[in-house]
């Protein structure tokens, strides 16, 4: 406990013990307001006080009168002659009686210390609102007072009435929501009433921050949640009047709640309606955004360390949760990673005391292991998941300071990357970068160490010598070479070269060897994949001769490109991402996968006639293998004498995607998946990405923005944006067709896919190369290089360069 919390505890003994907690039943022996408690001098209460903290003795909650602000309220000096003083609690019947009678009297005084001695406290707080039997019998003559409440079995103040309730199991919360909807309805439309709610806030969340940070109070009771369940009900959150000091202090309470409350929290709000989860949702960016654009942050000043930011990510992580769950989730069909068993032998990082920077094993965030959901079981969620993206808050964080942060410090700095639904593809691939290339100096270093040991001569990269006529044959007795005896080679930095031909790999080179290994693996003759010509994607081949090294290599070379930051030239539909990420496919992942098998299982789904009569399917299927003959399937045993039927046709069809998307591939599958995770398997990826963004990683963006690229192009050799050459050339990209500008991308990069975060993140040069001539424009696609000549006309550039992007293939000198 640092000193500023305990110098606020031990004040708030010595309130307690001078001044009283202000309820005249109070059953404390260390406050003031009990009965037989024998007064205290300042002296007395202090060394009291100091006591108290030291034994960590009971602290009572304050029954304040709430000081409005002067620019906001004008109190009247007369008094009204009824300050209800007795209620200790609210229902939505007394505050309309109240309301009623400061209505009547033109004075709104007395529910303005009503409502601001009741929000302010936390006891009084949690009590009310309250679905007891006195709300639910609609007995509006009297007010239950709060002795008889608090006596009173907790199962008779949760008895259920779910019309009232919002849809929420009497179980899980005895709040009645709607009341509470009602009453703020009502409340904020009263300027003086809504001043006291941004007070009594302002009062009440330092206490309850302490309670749950040193006092444990929610493990001795539950009920607590409902202070924060009234809270987030006001739908006045968002407005300045709050974000200035309530809202923020709000967030620091409730980020102080231990991760079985906040999974609780999520269960609940899970159930809401669309629109009140995206109010609360919209509430927390509102405090993040407000806060990030009214300060200054740059490498001393980090946003890591503003308490406000981090506890509003905290607290919308909760609402991120609750959006997957109360959408469309499916937490089975899952294929679980078979993880390594843990070697008791210390390793080199361990013995150089390094190990917390390249520990190994999946990293899992506590609340979503409380909750038994992953981003990855999510089918469609409440809000979308570009929607909790604030890209206030991308612009202005350090990622290798956050990197640092989640990968060594967890435990004593906040990463964001803990709450990597806030953040785009774009930041978190920077993330990713520097674990990369921390992993691949790791290896540098080891490779370092164990040649002066053993006296060898160092191989700090991945080297891959190949024939470009048998690329296929080199790398794979290379790369199975290396898996079998140094697993850990892979981490370092890929070098290829081609044999014969010229040409250093600053990373030009490995984009061609990743292109050129596909396009043979992909290649139809060779059977691997098939394709289907009206989706353009490929699928496994369940029928293929090919020995599962290749599919191993195939995905070594996916795992190799994310490590090396090369994007590839795939097009595998998303179910291979979810596989790999760790989910079977279902019925659902067939709609791109296999559209047509898709609609027709789904018109079996919809069909409102005899289905065994008009049908006649059985539990057995047949599909063709290679050679075009056909293969029969049982689904169930003795399938082909089980007729599907009205009622079993839904297990039909899980069990037809469930053999055409798992069982059927699954050796060809499980083979890729291997050499994938060798890669992979101890890097943050499935952590930070979801599938969508893991193929984006690999393929990179499908949307070629051309003139984001001219407004990040740099020119040199004497070229200049305003030179004619260049104004010319951009006229002919941007009058290119798309094959054409993705051949120019090929040319010119080494791939004709957009990077993380479109071409305006590519960084091109363009150079002068000479002046007129016949040549052809070069590049250097390591460097994203173009070489242009300074051409005499518009007609000619555009001739050359064509002839240029169609033709080119190969290093050499040209």
């Amino acid at each position: 406990m640092n000193r500023a919390t305990a110098k606020k505890l031990i004040e708030r003994y010595f309130q307690q013990l001078t001044e009283g907690c202000g309820n005249t039943s109070c059953t404390n022996e260390f406050c003031a307001s009990f009965q037989g408690f024998q007064p205290l001098d300042k002296n007395a209460a202090a060394a009291k006080a100091l006591d108290l903290f030291k034994a960590n003795a009971k602290l009572c909650d304050y029954y304040p009168s709430i000081k409005l602000r002067a620019d906001n309220v004008e109190m009247g000096n007369k008094m009204s002659t009824e300050d209800f003083s007795d209620i200790h609690y609210l229902t939505e019947h007394t505050v309309c009686s109240i309301l009623t009678s400061c209505e009547e009297k033109g004075d709104y005084s007395a529910l303005v210390r009503v409502i601001g001695r009741i929000f302010s406290n936390s006891d009084a707080l949690m009590k009310s609102f309250r679905k007891d039997e006195f709300d639910t019998t609609k007995n509006l003559d009297s007010v239950k007072p709060a002795e008889q409440q608090s006596g009173e079995d907790s199962s008779a103040a949760s008895l259920p009435d779910p019309a009232l309730n919002g849809g929420l199991d009497s179980c899980e919360v005895a709040v009645d929501l709607d009341s509470v909807r009602r009453v703020y309805d009502k409340l904020l439309s009263i300027d003086q009433v809504e001043a006291a709610l941004v007070n009594a806030l302002i009062f009440l969340t330092p206490n309850v921050e302490l309670d749950l940070e040193y006092l444990d109070v929610y493990e001795t009771n539950p009920d607590y949640l409902n202070i924060f369940l009234i809270v987030m009900e006001n739908s006045n959150l968002h407005s300045p009047e709050y974000l200035e000091v309530a809202l923020p202090q709000f967030c620091k309470a409730m980020s102080k709640l231990p991760v079985t409350a906040l999974a609780r929290l999520s269960k609940l709000w899970s159930k809401y309606s669309l629109p009140h989860l995206r109010r609360m949702m919209e509430t927390f960016q509102q405090l993040i955004t407000f806060t990030v654009v009214s300060n200054e942050y740059d490498s001393d000043n980090l946003v890591n360390d503003d308490e406000t930011v981090v506890a509003a990510t905290k607290c919308l992580k909760v609402v991120f949760y609750a959006s997957i769950l109360g959408g469309d989730v499916d937490m089975e069909h899952n294929d679980e990673d078979e993880e390594d068993s843990d070697s008791d032998e210390l390793t080199l990082h361990e013995l150089l005391g390094e190990e917390r920077l390249y520990k190994k094993g999946p990293r899992v965030d506590p609340l979503e292991k409380e909750l038994g959901v992953r981003t990855v079981d999510s089918i469609r969620p409440l809000i979308p998941f570009e929607d909790f993206i604030n890209e206030s808050l991308n612009d202005v964080i350090e990622m290798d300071k956050d990197f640092t942060f989640f990968k060594v410090d967890a435990e004593t700095k906040f990463s964001f990357q803990s709450c990597p639904f806030i953040l785009s593809a774009i930041t978190k691939n920077q993330g990713l970068y520097y674990d990369n290339r921390i992993s691949m100096y790791s290896e540098r270093r080891l490779t370092a160490l164990y040649s002066m040991v053993q006296g060898q001569q160092p191989n700090p990269y991945l080297k891959l010598k190949v024939r470009r006529d048998h690329i296929i044959d080199d790398a794979l007795v290379r790369l199975e070479m290396i898996s079998m005896e140094n697993p850990s080679d892979l981490k370092k930095q890929l070098f290829v070269e081609f044999e014969g031909e010229q040409g250093v790999d600053e990373g030009g080179v490995s984009k061609e060897f990743f292109q050129l290994v596909l396009e043979e693996i992909f290649n139809p003759d060779i059977g691997m994949f098939t394709y289907d010509d009206n989706t353009k994607l490929f699928w496994f081949n369940s029928s293929s001769l090919e020995n599962e090294a290749q599919y191993t290599l195939i995905g070594i070379v996916l795992g190799l490109a994310i490590y090396n930051n090369c994007i590839l030239d795939v097009h595998f539909p998303m179910v291979v991402y979810r596989k790999l990420m760790g989910k079977k496919g279902t019925f659902l992942d067939l709609s791109d996968s296999h559209p047509v098998l898709y609609q027709s299982l789904k018109e079996l789904l919809e069909y409102t006639g005899n289905v065994e009569e008009d049908m006649m399917l059985t539990f057995q299927i047949s599909h063709t293998d290679l050679f075009g003959n056909p293969i029969l399937y049982d689904l169930k045993e003795q399938g082909d004498q089980i007729a599907v039927t009205k009622a079993n046709r839904q297990e039909f069809v899980d069990l037809y995607a469930d053999y055409i998307l798992n069982t059927s591939v699954e050796t060809q599958f499980k083979a890729f998946k291997k050499g994938f995770l060798m890669v992979t398997s101890e890097s943050p990826m499935k952590y930070l990405f979801r599938p969508e963004e893991v193929e984006l990683l690999i393929c990179g963006s499908r949307k070629l923005d051309f003139e984001a690229l001219e407004r990040t192009t740099d020119y040199d050799g004497g070229y200049t944006k305003d030179t004619q050459v260049i104004k010319d050339f951009w006229e002919t990209i941007h009058s290119f067709s798309d094959e054409q500008k993705r051949l120019f991308l090929q040319f010119t990069t080494g791939t004709d896919r957009a990077p993380v975060g479109g071409l305006g993140k590519l960084k091109m040069i363009i150079a002068k190369n000479g002046s007129d001539t016949d040549r052809l424009p070069t590049s250097h696609t390591c460097f994203n290089a173009l070489l242009l000549p300074e051409y005499s006309s518009k007609e000619k550039l555009r001739e050359r360069l064509l002839k240029a992007i169609t033709y080119a293939e190969g290093f050499g000198m040209l």
